[in-house]
C-alpha cells in the first residue's frame, strides 16, 4: 500500500504554505511582465480599463468603486485574510508558539521596517513626496519565496521559515499602517459599526461556532462599513484571519470519524454521511480548512489581478532618466537594498548581543543575511500605499523604485548564498544552520532506562518513532528504518506503541507481546518478526512466534493473559498524547517532529542535517566551555 495522507508526501500546512508561495511568484512575475506591455502599448486602454466603475445598491444603501479600487481594497481582502491565517497558525504551531522565540522576529520585522523608512525619509526631507515614507517598509513573501526558490536551491526549509516569521510581522505592521496613515477622512459612525460587527465575530467565535455562511455576512457588513468610514477595508480580511484557531487533529476526533465513516458504511444513507461530513470538518481546524480554500485563490488568481491592475507604468528613455534621479525612486531603492538587510540582521545580533546568546536566530547568521537581502523585494502592499499616498508622476517613479528594488534583490541574494556556499563545509553547515536549538516537540524525553533502543546509548541523533504493528504504513517505514540504522551505525532508534485500536484491532494485542518478549529480553526479535507478518497478529500466531524465539511459552502466555505490558504500553500511548501524534508511523528526530515522506532518502536527508546542527552545537558549546576556562585562569598560561 502507498502512503496517501498529505503529511506523509511532506505536504505540511506550512511547507504548503511555502510551496504554495513560491509557485504563485512565477504568476506574479507574469502579471507584473503583462501589465508593463499592456500600459506600454495602450496607456489609455489600461486606465480605462482599470477606472471602469462598478456599483451596487439595496435600496438607499449603496457602494461604487472602479475596477481597480475593487480589486485593491475588494479582492485583497483575501489576501489578507491569508495572512492572517498563517500569523495564527505560526502563533498556534509554528516557530512562534514558544513565546520567547516571539521576540526576534518581532524585532527583526519592526527594525526591517524602520531603517528603510528613515532612509527612505532621509533621501526626501523637505519634500511632498515625504508622505509616501510607508512604500519602502514591506516585504512581499510571495516574491521573496519565490526569488529564495530561484537563487537559494538547496536551502534549509529552516531559512524560508525563518524569513516567513517576521515577514508576518511586516505584512501585519503594513496594514496597521495602511488603516492608520494612509486611509481617506474617517467617519467614526461607520467606523464604529465595522468594529461592532467584528466584535460580533470574535464573539461568535468564542462560542464555538463553525458556520461559514455566519462568519461571511459579519465579514460583509464589517467591509461595507469599514469602507464607508474611509478605513481601508482590508483590514477585515486580517482580523477574521487571526481569530481563525490553528490545532492539530486530536486523536480523539480521529477515532470519532473513524467510527462515523463505518456507520456510513455500513448503512450508506445521506443522514450518516452528513454525520460523518460533520465529525470530519470538526477534527481539522478551522484555520487548515480555510487556508486550503482561500490560499491558492489568493496567490495564483487575486494577487496577480493586483498586479496587472497596479504595475504597469509607461517606459521611455526620459522617464527612466528622471525616475532613477527622483528622490522617490532612490529612497525606495536605498530602503530596500541598504535598510532591510540592515534593519533585520541588526536587529538579531543586537538581539543576540544582549541576551548573551539565549535568544538567536533560528539559522545561521549567512541565512539572516539572506533572508534580509530577500526581504527587499517589495511589491503588493508597497504598491497599495503607493496606490494611495502619491499619484501621476511621483507614482509611475514610486512602482519604478519597487520594481528595480525587487530585480536588484533577488540578485544581492544570489551572491550572498553564493559565497555561502564557497566555505569549507563546517562553516557552511553553521552559517545556514546556526546554532540556536530546535523547538522540541516530543513532550517526554527519551529515557534509556525505560525506552526500547536499537543503536548506541548515547548519540548525536536519536530517531523517535510511534508506531503500530498492524499498520501497513509501518510496515513499509520498517524497511527504511533497518536501512536507515545499516547506513548510520551511530544513530539511537527508539520504537514506541502506538496502537490503533479503532482501526487495527489486533494491533494493541501485537505491542503488549512485543512487551512479554522484551521481559525475556527478546523485544527487538518479537518486533521484527510481527513486522514480518503483518497479516498474522492472533494469539495463537503470537505464542508461536514466542515459541519460535525459544523463549519460556508458558510465561509467555502468562504474562499475555494477565496483560502484563498494558501499562507499558498505555504509558507510550499517553506520551503519544502530549506530543499531538495522531497517526502512525510518526517520527521525531532529536526531539523535532519529522515532516514528510519516510523512505530512505528523505529519512537520510533529516538525519544528515541533524547530525550537522549536532556537530556545530557540540562545536560552540565546547568553545564556550573554553572561553570560561580562560576567563577563569583555569585553562592556564601559555
Amino acid at each position: 500500500m502507498a502512503p496517501h495522507t498529505a503529511w506523509r508526501r511532506g505536504q505540511t500546512p506550512l511547507r504548503e504554505f511555502l510551496r504554495t508561495e513560491t509557485g504563485s511568484a512565477m504568476v506574479l512575475a507574469g502579471a507584473t511582465v503583462a501589465a508593463l506591455i499592456w500600459a506600454n502599448i495602450s496607456l489609455s486602454s489600461f486606465d480605462s480599463f482599470w477606472g471602469t466603475r462598478l456599483s451596487a445598491s439595496v435600496g438607499r444603501f449603496g457602494i461604487s468603486m472602479d475596477l481597480q479600487e475593487f480589486v485593491n481594497s475588494g479582492l485583497m481582502v483575501i489576501f489578507f485574510l491569508v495572512v492572517g491565517l498563517e500569523a495564527r497558525r505560526e502563533f498556534d504551531m509554528g516557530e512562534l508558539r514558544v513565546r520567547s522565540r516571539l521576540t526576534l522576529p518581532l524585532l527583526a520585522g519592526v527594525s526591517g521596517m524602520l531603517v528603510p523608512i528613515c532612509m527612505y525619509l532621509a533621501v526626501n526631507a523637505g519634500r511632498p513626496t515625504a508622505h509616501g515614507w510607508g512604500i519602502a517598509m514591506s516585504t512581499d513573501t510571495a516574491f521573496a519565496l519565490g526569488a529564495l526558490a530561484l537563487v537559494g536551491r538547496g536551502l534549509p526549509d529552516r531559512v524560508r521559515t525563518y524569513l516567513l516569521t517576521f515577514a508576518v510581522v511586516d505584512d501585519l505592521a503594513g496594514l496597521a499602517v495602511i488603516a492608520i496613515f494612509y486611509s481617506g477622512s474617517i467617519k467614526a459612525e461607520p467606523l464604529l459599526a465595522g468594529i461592532g460587527f467584528l466584535a460580533v465575530a470574535l464573539l461568535v467565535r468564542s462560542r464555538g461556532v463553525r458556520s461559514g455562511p455566519v462568519y461571511f455576512v459579519l465579514g460583509a457588513a464589517a467591509w461595507v462599513a469599514f469602507f464607508k468610514s474611509g478605513v481601508d477595508p482590508v483590514v477585515v480580511g486580517l482580523v477574521l484571519g487571526l481569530i481563525s484557531y490553528a490545532y492539530p487533529a486530536p486523536r480523539e476526533a480521529l477515532e470519532e470519524a473513524w467510527d462515523a465513516f463505518r456507520l456510513f458504511r455500513e448503512q450508506p444513507t445521506a443522514e450518516y454521511a452528513q454525520a460523518a461530513r460533520d465529525v470530519v470538518r470538526t477534527a481539522i481546524s478551522p484555520n487548515d480548512r480555510l487556508q486550503q480554500l482561500f490560499h491558492p485563490w489568493s496567490s495564483y488568481l487575486i494577487v496577480p489581478l493586483f498586479a496587472l491592475a497596479n504595475a504597469g507604468i509607461p517606459l521611455s528613455g526620459g522617464f527612466l532618466a528622471r525616475a532613477y534621479t527622483s528622490p522617490v525612486t532612490l529612497g525606495i531603492i536605498v530602503g530596500y537594498l541598504a535598510g532591510k538587510p540592515l534593519g533585520t540582521l541588526g536587529a538579531a545580533w543586537l538581539v543576540s548581543r544582549f541576551t548573551h546568546g539565549r535568544v538567536t536566530p533560528p539559522v545561521g547568521w549567512g541565512a539572516v543575511a539572506g533572508a534580509g537581502t530577500v526581504a527587499g523585494i517589495g511589491f503588493t502592499v508597497s504598491l497599495l500605499i503607493a496606490s494611495l499616498a502619491l499619484s501621476g508622476e511621483q507614482l509611475a517613479e514610486a512602482k519604478l523604485g519597487i520594481l528595480s528594488a525587487a530585480l536588484c534583490a533577488t540578485l544581492l541574494t544570489g551572491l550572498v548564498f553564493r559565497a555561502v556556499r564557497r566555505l569549507p563545509y563546517p562553516r557552511k553547515a553553521r552559517a545556514l544552520l546556526g546554532t540556536a536549538e530546535v523547538i522540541t516537540d516530543l513532550m517526554v524525553p527519551v529515557d534509556p532506562e525505560r525506552d526500547h533502543i536499537r543503536g548506541p546509548v548515547e548519540s548525536l541523533v536519536t530517531v523517535v518513532e510511534y508506531g503500530d504493528f498492524e499498520c501497513p504504513y509501518c510496515g513499509q517505514a520498517e524497511a527504511a528504518v533497518r536501512e536507515l540504522l545499516r547506513e548510520f551505525g551511530d544513530v539511537r532508534y527508539v520504537w514506541r506503541h502506538l496502537p490503533l485500536r479503532d482501526v487495527h484491532p489486533r494491533a494493541w494485542m501485537a505491542a503488549e507481546a512485543a512487551e512479554a518478549a522484551g521481559l525475556q529480553g527478546a523485544f527487538w526479535e518479537m518486533h521484527d518478526l510481527l513486522f514480518e507478518h503483518q497479516a498474522a497478529l492472533g494469539v495463537p500466531d503470537l505464542v508461536s512466534y514466542a515459541r519460535s524465539l525459544g523463549l519460556d511459552v508458558e510465561r509467555f502466555t502468562a504474562d499475555l493473559r494477565s496483560h502484563a505490558g498494558r501499562d507499558r504500553v498505555a504509558s507510550d500511548v499517553d506520551s503519544a498524547d502530549l506530543s499531538n501524534v495522531s497517526g502512525t508511523p510518526t517520527f521525531f528526530v532529536n526531539g523535532s517532529r519529522h515532516y514528510g515522506a519516510y523512505d530512505i532518502d528523505t529519512l537520510s536527508h533529516t538525519v544528515k542535517a541533524a547530525f550537522a546542527r549536532a556537530k556545530i552545537t557540540a562545536l560552540a558549546r565546547r568553545a564556550c566551555g573554553v572561553a570560561v576556562l580562560r576567563c577563569c585562569g583555569v585553562w592556564g598560561c601559555r
